[in-house]
């Protein structure tokens, strides 16, 4: 069981530590600009850091349904994959709008993108599974025609 879930399990390690690397850089930003808890405005550059940290905080949840979604039901070893590149789109999309808010488009659309294909593979292979296992009919040999 566990060979089928490693990479899926050291994508979310690595998620949380990215999570908890932004937590920081907020901290880091609040002792800077002099920002006590529980304000959340204050100069534009720590509102960046700040928003950029609450809104990677906010598509996390969604990330890890799907990645083990994806990962349990098509492939572990793609999903896990794309679990990184999503990582490093988010790490570019904080650091982008960390230097400016438009800095942040281009990393958020292309984690967008790979959110998107990580739904289109999980839904894929869900589908795949109810219908194999209830119906006994194999989804993928429709898709490869």
């Amino acid at each position: 069981m566990l060979d089928q879930i490693h990479l899926l399990a050291a994508v979310t390690v690595l998620g949380v530590l990215e999570q908890a690397y932004f937590s920081l850089q907020v901290i880091y930003a609040r002792r800077a600009y002099g920002i006590s808890p529980p304000k959340v405005s204050g100069p534009p550059d720590f509102e960046r850091v700040f928003r950029a940290q609450v809104n990677c905080s906010e598509y996390f949840p969604i990330f890890l349904a799907i990645l083990w979604q994806a990962g349990l039901f098509f492939h572990q070893g793609l999903t896990a994959a794309l679990g990184l590149l999503y990582l490093y789109s988010r790490y570019c999309y904080f650091m982008g709008y960390k230097e400016s808010s438009s800095g942040r488009l281009a990393p958020m659309y292309f984690s967008a993108g790979v959110l998107w294909i990580l739904i289109g593979l999980a839904a894929v292979g869900i589908l795949h599974f109810l219908l194999s296992h209830h119906l006994g009919m194999n989804v993928l040999l429709f898709i490869s025609l």
